[in-house]
């Protein structure tokens, strides 16, 4: 494992590199999804799949931009589903932007979830890291070498951000009530669009809830499980908190049927998702 976390660094500032230097605008392609690839999406993906290569530990690659497997070594123990630089839109008005890893033994499942990584590319660069049985850690880029910057990474159980997302005039009557019924509690909104730097900054200020629902345009949401969802389910989890879906299930019980499959997602510590089941009439 230690052998991939150092990939990950690795490809951290290439990518942190290639976003600092390369062209932003779109490139003559589609992703997996038939949405329109960005140049630096296809860079970062090129960047991530080159460098897992040469680790022999990495069975397969599954990529969020691209269909089907990328089978690397037949020896290999894990698979990594990854994507290359979510927020990827961001980068053109310079906010910041990240890159999520899910290492999955075996197929990949929740509960075959090992450990799972994201990187953040802003003012500095940061990765948080976590691996069954301890909390995530938090590390920031120093002179060339990621240098351990909290031991643990843990949330209170109740916190004060709230980023909701999708469009609004797409939610549901009850996750409008609830969501308002947070500011009305003082929550302060923090949304910039990009699902990584919003759950880093709810994780490292010690509480709140990221919410992604299903909408009346898409009802399965629009966060992709293998790639985003159960990656970050597993750190929220590791540091105390809880992630869930609409129905009030766990997103680390997902069993995806397709590596693009989507779902509604729920992010946040212990008092936020708890009157989020109450707000949806789950106590699941």
């Amino acid at each position: 494992m230690h052998t991939i976390f150092e990939t990950i660094e690795k490809i951290a500032f290439k990518i942190d590199h290639a976003i600092k230097t390369e062209d932003l605008g779109y490139s003559d392609s589609e992703n997996s999804s038939g949405e329109d690839q960005l140049k630096l999406d296809v860079k970062s993906d090129y960047i991530i799949e080159e460098a897992f290569k040469s680790v022999s530990l990495v069975k397969d690659l599954i990529s969020e931009e691209k269909e089907g497997v990328f089978p690397l070594h037949s020896n290999g123990k894990y698979t990594i589903c990854y994507d290359p630089l979510d927020g990827s839109s961001l980068a053109d008005v310079n906010l910041s932007v990240g890159s999520i890893f899910g290492i999955y033994a075996g197929e990949p499942r929740g509960e075959n979830l090992v450990a799972s990584a994201y990187v953040v590319y802003g003012p500095r660069i940061e990765i948080i890291r976590a691996v069954k049985g301890e909390r995530p850690r938090h590390y920031r880029a120093q002179d060339g070498y990621f240098n351990l910057v909290t031991k643990e990474v843990v949330l209170k159980e109740k916190g004060k951000l709230n980023a909701p997302g999708g469009t609004q005039q797409n939610w549901c009557d009850y996750h409008k009530t609830f969501v308002d019924s947070l500011f009305a509690e003082g929550y302060r909104l923090r949304y910039s669009g990009g699902m990584v730097p919003d759950l880093h900054q709810i994780l490292l200020k010690g509480g709140g809830i990221f919410s992604y629902p299903g909408t009346s345009d898409k009802p399965n949401g629009k966060l992709r499980q293998l790639f985003e969802v159960i990656p970050f389910a597993f750190i929220y989890e590791q540091a105390g908190g809880q992630a869930i879906d609409d129905k009030g299930k766990r997103l680390m019980d997902l069993v995806p049927a397709h590596p693009h499959d989507t779902s509604p997602c729920f992010f946040g510590s212990n008092y936020e998702i708890e009157a989020l089941k109450k707000a949806y009439g789950t106590t699941a």
